[in-house]
């Protein structure tokens, strides 16, 4: 099926002699071919040709070497200029099937086939390997999940969509995991501690290490919305009013019959659930590689020097050389007393593998009805022994009524509340500006003698009296 989807040739340019040419050459006619802006395919020859030399000029030709399908004459003729490279590159891409051409008129024009378009569009993405995103491959599967959900009838054909995002979000770590294992594989190879240091930043960190790897350990964790698409779909499966509704969006969308669309919608379900449920498993394994890479990276950092051949006798030759010179010659070291080169954070200390926690059963911890009742009862106490201007300003007149002074003697003490007020009443003052209109209204006058208050307090004698009604009495005399 592939092959008679492809010319038999189409691979030749890049297993030839001259494969890193034809590599940057299509590179340069993906960016010309995939451009959005280009809104008809068929690309004149003319510009066709004029990417082509502009990648030849940018890589620097300066070997080419015979290829096993040239002709005799191109054998034995090798190109002498920039112009008789693009012809040939042009010639030999057109002979192996990658690029067609067609004529209009008086002018050509150059198209790449549907087969070949999907083919180099998936080259230059394994050429670029960029880095993937664990957040956005779960936001899209829940975005689409939950479009499918609300609206099964109008936009039921997202649930295929979350189902292929989850399978290519799947396939990413598989490749992640078997990119880790090679490159231990290769490292283990490599006696070279130098070699090891670069294989591990241009490979890991550059093309394996995924952009937001650090977030899977903090609480803006990607998959901290893997319940939520679970609970999703659990609830779908048993959903018999949105899963008619589905089957039949699918039914009108692919054109199949009814059990071939029903077919598909659990198909696609199942497949979500099976991957967000063994993700925590394949995560593990990753770690479990990625540990054992960066120890073995930090082991080589740490015994690169030790490992030296004569590094010993080199620096006894430097520390003998060195002691034969005066002390005012030898510049003063200043580098390491201010930069700490075997910091805890530094390349040497590998990041500790992490435990997970031991899950634990939560319980609802249950308070015992006699603390709930003393808590009650300890808030009432703390609010009849609040202090409020209005409670003591009622106790006043409660036994002032009608009587223009009473006396220390005169007041009665029932309560607590009575208590407080009492104990206020005569440093109504000192409660400063919220009691002050209160206290103007009010003259207190103490005596010298000690008076007993319903034999609960015993305080110096005084007396209350209205200011307003002494000023009134005053007035009538």
């Amino acid at each position: 099926m592939l092959f008679n989807k492809l010319p038999d040739n189409l691979f030749m340019p890049l297993s030839g002699q001259n494969k890193q040419v034809y590599q940057a050459v299509l590179i340069s006619l993906a960016d010309l071919f995939f451009d959005e802006d280009l809104v008809d395919p068929f690309v004149p020859k003319d510009l066709v040709r004029s990417t082509i030399e502009g990648a030849v000029i940018r890589l620097g030709v300066r070997r080419w070497e015979p290829e096993e399908d040239d002709s005799e004459e191109e054998q034995q003729e090798l190109p002498r200029s920039t112009a008789e490279y693009t012809s040939r590159i042009y010639r030999r891409l057109v002979a192996t099937g990658w690029l067609e051409e067609e004529q209009r008129i008086y002018r050509t024009y150059v198209l790449l086939s549907p087969a070949n378009s999907f083919l180099l569009r998936t080259l230059v993405a394994i050429a670029n390997l960029e880095k993937r995103s664990y957040g956005g491959a779960v936001l899209n599967v829940l975005s689409s999940l939950e479009a499918a959900i609300n609206d099964p009838q109008g936009r039921g054909i997202t649930l295929s969509e979350a189902a292929q995002t989850a399978a290519d979000f799947s396939a990413h770590l598989t490749d992640m995991m078997l990119g880790l294992r090679e490159l231990k594989i290769n490292l283990s190879q490599t006696n070279n501690p130098q070699e090891i240091v670069r294989n591990f930043f241009d490979r890991f960190v550059e093309h394996i290490l995924v952009s937001d790897y650090k977030t899977l350990k903090t609480k803006n964790n990607p998959f901290r919305f893997r319940q939520q698409i679970l609970s999703h779909l659990r609830e779908l499966q048993f959903d018999t009013l949105k899963l008619q509704q589905l089957v039949q969006h699918y039914q009108q969308q692919f054109e199949v019959d009814i059990h071939d669309a029903e077919a598909r919608v659990h198909q696609h379900i199942n497949r979500i659930i099976r991957i967000f449920e063994s993700v925590d498993q394949r995560l593990a394994i990753i770690d479990d590689f990625r540990y054992r890479l960066e120890k073995r990276v930090s082991d080589t950092v740490r015994y690169m020097d030790k490992t030296t051949p004569g590094m010993a006798s080199r620096l006894s030759r430097v520390i003998s050389e060195i002691a034969r010179k005066d002390g005012r010659e030898i510049p003063r070291i200043k580098t390491l007393e201010t930069v700490g080169f075997l910091a805890p954070g530094s390349v040497r200390s590998p990041v500790k593998r992490k435990t997970p926690a031991e899950p634990r059963v939560i319980t609802r911890q249950e308070i015992d009805p006699k603390v709930l009742q003393l808590r009650q009862l300890f808030k009432e106490y703390k609010e009849r022994r609040e202090v409020k201007v209005d409670r003591i300003e009622a106790y006043l007149e409660r036994h002032l009524l009608d009587k223009d002074q009473v006396m220390a003697a005169e007041f009665e003490i029932d309560s607590i509340e009575d208590y407080i007020c009492f104990s206020y009443i005569r440093h109504l003052k000192s409660l400063g500006k919220k009691a002050k209109a209160t206290s103007d209204r009010y003259q207190i006058a103490f005596e010298e003698n000690y008076v007993n208050v319903a034999d609960m307090v015993e305080c110096r004698n005084f007396s209350i009296t209205r200011k307003d009604h002494s000023k009134d009495v005053t007035h009538a005399r």
